[in-house]
């Protein structure tokens, strides 16, 4: 069977409304992905899990010194509430994060130009901050048009304690500082709480090495305010075309299809997966994910989290091909990089488009950046390499994460050496 791009784009339109993290409408697309499974003449599965996030019931923040504003904010979900009534405090612009930033910051509701890092995130709790400001958006955004970010804390950082902390739209914090805001009132109530999240799961036997499995992955979850279709509805509808290839042309090795839900909470739906997977895992020799493609301007990517002989194979089969894709070691932020962090090379193919090309992460993620035509770009060169390694004679990739590699993945995941601990 042909490969369609058509047929593509018209699943995208299907799954293209926001699907968050163990929403409704989540599960709504992956029923949607589990009929299209069924069109093809396979059954499909869903896997259930448990993903943290809080339920939002007061959220204010206003200046009162030297000047009073109410500005609007959101909070991180499961970050933690102040005390009924709020706090009075401090207003501080830290900037870098540096140490010279850091200096009598105790007790202060701090600003930061961009979520802390695990390192810095451990520095200002060590400090004693009352909580932070993350900046969100541009500082010539129009509020009828963008929107304040939604997002969790993740246990990279919350590991270390938790503070109230919250977002806010960039212009919003550049009036504060231009204008000197120097004391605020914040009051943030939630409530922690779980929803269930779902892994969409196929598999397809292989028909001589059954026991050996390579995995195709990608997230079908958006963000607030976004239809997430380039981010990514566009790699889910390329693996459903995957799906509809080596159905009908029998794998030798077996394949697993799994369709990730709440990747864009923190890699939940992967890191769940590979839990639930545990023993399977050893007969994994490869994860191959799509991560963002179809836009109508951009350039193919594949990110290797594996020896330089696979980027190397890569590299030549896209010359060969005609494919032009730039091709490099290193880790992606997709279900790609929880695979590898388990000792499974993995390599994540999409489509970069350039800045203000498409979007991501915001309202702005719409079908009418992206075409069928772009979608058949990654589709082709995805369809070239799998084919060529799921039937290879002799496996050719050697189930190993080299060091540097393994170095990248322990600081994405705040991995601390020993001498830390």
């Amino acid at each position: 069977m042909a490969m369609n791009s058509l047929r593509e784009f018209e699943l995208l339109k299907k799954i293209g409304f926001i699907r968050t993290s163990g929403s409704e409408e989540e599960l709504k697309a992956a029923n949607i992905l589990l009929e299209e499974i069924s069109s093809i003449g396979i059954t499909g599965h869903l896997e259930n899990f448990k993903v943290p996030t809080s339920k939002i019931k007061k959220a204010s923040l206003k200046v009162i010194e030297p000047y009073e504003k109410e500005y609007e904010i959101t909070p991180y979900n499961c970050s933690v509430s102040t005390p009924i009534g709020g706090i009075t405090t401090d207003f501080v612009y830290i900037e870098d994060g540096l140490g010279a930033n850091l200096v009598d910051i105790k007790g202060k509701l701090v600003l930061i130009n961009k979520g802390p890092d695990p390192k810095l995130y451990k520095k200002l709790l060590a400090a004693g901050i009352a909580g932070y400001i993350t900046m969100c958006g541009t500082a010539m955004d129009e509020e009828e048009k963008t929107d304040i970010t939604i997002a969790r804390m993740r246990e990279k950082n919350t590991k270390y304690g938790k503070v109230p902390a919250l977002f806010m739209r960039m212009k919003d914090c550049f009036h504060m500082v231009r204008n000197k805001a120097s004391k605020v009132k914040v009051e943030l109530i939630t409530e922690d709480i779980e929803l269930t999240s779902h892994n969409v799961v196929v598999t397809l036997e292989g028909s001589k090495y059954p026991d050996e499995i390579i995995s195709f992955g990608a997230h079908y979850d958006s963000v607030p305010f976004s239809t997430g279709v380039y981010d990514n509805g566009a790699g889910s509808v390329i693996i459903m075309e995957m799906l509809r290839h080596f159905k009908e042309n029998p794998p030798i090795r077996t394949l697993k299809f799994v369709w990730y839900g709440s990747e864009e909470v923190g890699l939940l739906g992967s890191q769940a997966y590979l839990k639930a997977h545990e023993e399977e895992l050893k007969k994994h020799l490869l994860m191959i994910n799509v991560d963002v493609a179809g836009s109508i301007l951009g350039k193919e990517s594949a990110l290797v989290t594996a020896e330089q002989s696979l980027v190397d194979y890569i590299d030549h089969m896209a010359k060969i091909k005609g494919f032009p894709l730039k091709v490099e070691q290193n880790i992606y932020s997709s279900d790609s990089t929880a695979f590898a962090d388990a000792g499974i090379p993995s390599v994540t193919f999409c489509r970069f488009a350039p800045t203000g090309g498409a979007f991501i992460h915001t309202r702005n993620d719409v079908i009418d950046f992206l075409s069928a035509e772009a979608l058949e770009k990654t589709t082709l060169i995805t369809k070239e390499f799998s084919e060529l390694i799921v039937n290879s004679i002799v496996f050719p990739i050697e189930k190993k994460i080299p060091d540097n590699m393994r170095k990248e993945l322990d600081k994405y995941f705040n991995k601390e050496s020993k001498k830390e601990n």
